[in-house]
């Protein structure tokens, strides 16, 4: 495949230095392939929609959004979140194999929700793509294009399968390999997951994430002479970047233009989510690879490029709708167009309801319309999000009340299961901020019980007006997890920035399985109707954020 136009003209190879993780984000489960001199990745994405993120590089180091896969991953009552206690959360795309083959790219994923296997085909990764369901349930897979033209899909759960699989991928072969190629101790808690096959130099390599109860996640390479002998297990990362104990795993490997190697992970980031790490690697006299500084992810990384100037495209922003043609430069992807398509790093809680949002009401604005009645924040309909980043952030946006119905609450979130928000609301005499939080129960992470609880108020106050400009900070240093809410009451006579209550924790739990997110939300708790408009966004990284107090 040719490099896309946008990187320029190759220069001369040089090393890009950038620092672990190389995305400060939540970008879970990354599966990296190499395509000529661009790298491509893709990401879990869970119940956000539009769904499967594809970035690309030409360092390992930056990365920028390319597309997502799919628009919708099915359309079912969860994934609409059109029924009081049926939803997606902790479900939908999971752990994507990544490949390109005789032209074509692919993603193979499933989804705990549907129980099905998809496949995304694709012959550009810019898209478009076709999405089909093939036979089978492979959970946590990966797939091996082999030498012989076989094919075959590792996957499994502490049990580990070995599956060949019809040319197409449709359905298991008739009479093909069908093995286990390794099985953890019974009592293992999660044990191997997560796996990533490749072939190298004859030999075949099957990564895979260790997790035992009491333990920190680590990473084990499996290797075989043949697919039908023995695989003989080494663990090859056990490491945690010096945070918390939080282990640094499930990744695979990948090569550079000149034959150099490099192994990628996630390391596990407290409440910020699960972020990527590269580093060196290279093979030993005995075949298994060793990965960094002799089995520690280093704080920095270099990787060779010949592309060190290409401009890449933010993976967070501030507006709305944007250039997202892949023949657009940096510059020109800042500029907002009269368009309905969202800038690639928005992602829609769920399947969203598109007549009940806009971004053209007017232009540059996002509106909300309330179309559904909704207990509390997890079953708002359209609520619009992203990634924050570490160890920092803040989010600004101005929010437009004067045509809410009574009941509506309109806001900022720190976007997950225990979410906590600062919102407008019409009250008795004009119009009320306040700031609400779901409680922790740490019993209850797993089960729908916990989603009807009510958010409880934690502060408020009256404004003047029916604008507000509302602020989120977000402090994930050194796994501090905390946020906290300022408005600006901008019909005051002198508007300027308040903090509204206490600082709150922030938490990472499988109830929704993804890192914190910057939300945007219209929940309707008494009438159909309202609406909130949404404008003048910000997003600040760490060096304009400043330190919680």
């Amino acid at each position: 495949m040719a490099v896309n136009g946008n990187a320029g003209i190759a220069q001369k190879v040089q090393k890009v230095t950038g620092s672990n993780p190389v995305i400060h984000s939540d970008f879970p489960d990354p599966d990296i392939i190499r395509v000529d001199d661009a790298y491509y990745m893709a990401s879990t994405t869970m119940f956000l929609m539009p769904g499967c993120d594809v970035l690309r590089s030409y360092d390992l180091i930056h990365w920028e959004f390319l597309t997502h896969a799919y628009a919708e991953l099915d359309d079912t009552p969860a994934e609409n979140l059109e029924e009081r206690g049926r939803n997606a959360y902790g479900c939908g795309m999971w752990a994507p194999s990544l490949r390109w083959h005789d032209g074509l790219f692919s993603i193979v994923f499933t989804s705990n929700d549907t129980q099905k296997t998809y496949v995304l085909e694709a012959c550009n990764p810019a898209g478009p793509w076709t999405k089909r369901v093939i036979e089978g349930f492979y959970y946590d897979n990966s797939v091996l294009y082999d030498d012989d033209g076989r094919v075959y899909i590792v996957h499994g759960n502490t049990q580990l399968h070995l599956t060949e699989l019809e040319a197409d991928l449709s359905r298991p072969k008739a009479g093909g390999l069908n093995r286990i190629i390794a099985e953890d101790e019974p009592d293992a808690d999660l044990g191997y997951e997560g796996s990533h096959i490749y072939k190298h130099d004859g030999r075949y390599y099957v990564w895979t994430c260790h997790y035992r109860s009491g333990c920190r996640k680590s990473e084990v390479c499996l290797m075989a002479d043949a697919l039908d002998g023995e695989f003989i297990a080494r663990e090859v990362l056990d490491d945690d970047l010096g945070f918390h104990d939080l282990g640094d795993a499930q990744g695979g490997m990948v090569d550079t233009p000149d034959g150099q190697w490099y192994a990628f992970m996630m390391h596990d980031h407290g409440a910020l989510g699960r972020v990527p790490t590269i580093m060196p690697m290279r093979f030993g006299e005995d075949g298994f690879p060793i990965l960094g500084n002799d089995g520690r992810v280093p704080t920095e990384v270099s990787v060779p490029t010949a592309y060190a100037d290409y401009p890449y495209r933010p993976l967070n922003g501030d507006v709305f709708c944007c250039a997202t043609d892949s023949d657009k430069s940096a510059e020109d992807v800042a500029d907002i167009v009269k368009s309905d398509k969202l800038a690639p790093f928005w992602q829609f809680n769920h399947n969203p309801h598109n007549q009940f949002w806009s971004v053209n009401e007017p232009s540059g604005t996002f509106t909300l319309h309330g179309g559904k009645i909704a207990a509390n924040l997890n079953y708002a309909q359209n609520t619009l999000t992203q990634r924050t980043v570490g160890p920092r952030c803040m989010a600004e946006v101005t929010v437009g009340a004067s045509q809410l119905q009574d009941g509506d609450f309109a806001g900022l979130a720190a976007f997950q299961g225990y979410y906590r928000y600062i919102a407008i609301r019409r009250a008795e005499r004009g119009y009320a901020l306040s700031v609400r939080i779901k409680p922790k129960d740490d019993d209850s992470i797993w089960g729908d019980g916990n989603y009807d609880a009510s958010a409880i108020e934690v502060a408020r106050t009256n404004l003047c007006g029916d604008t507000v400009r509302l602020r989120a900070i977000y402090d994930f240093t050194d796994k501090r997890d905390k946020v906290a809410f300022e408005y600006s009451d901008l019909a005051a006579s002198a508007p300027h920035w308040i903090r509204l209550g206490n600082t709150y924790d922030l938490y990472y739990t499988l109830d929704y399985f993804i890192g914190c997110r910057i939300g945007l939300f219209l929940l309707p708790t008494e009438k159909r109707g309202g609406t909130a408009a949404f404008s003048e966004f910000k997003f600040y990284g760490p060096e304009e954020t400043p330190e919680l107090s």
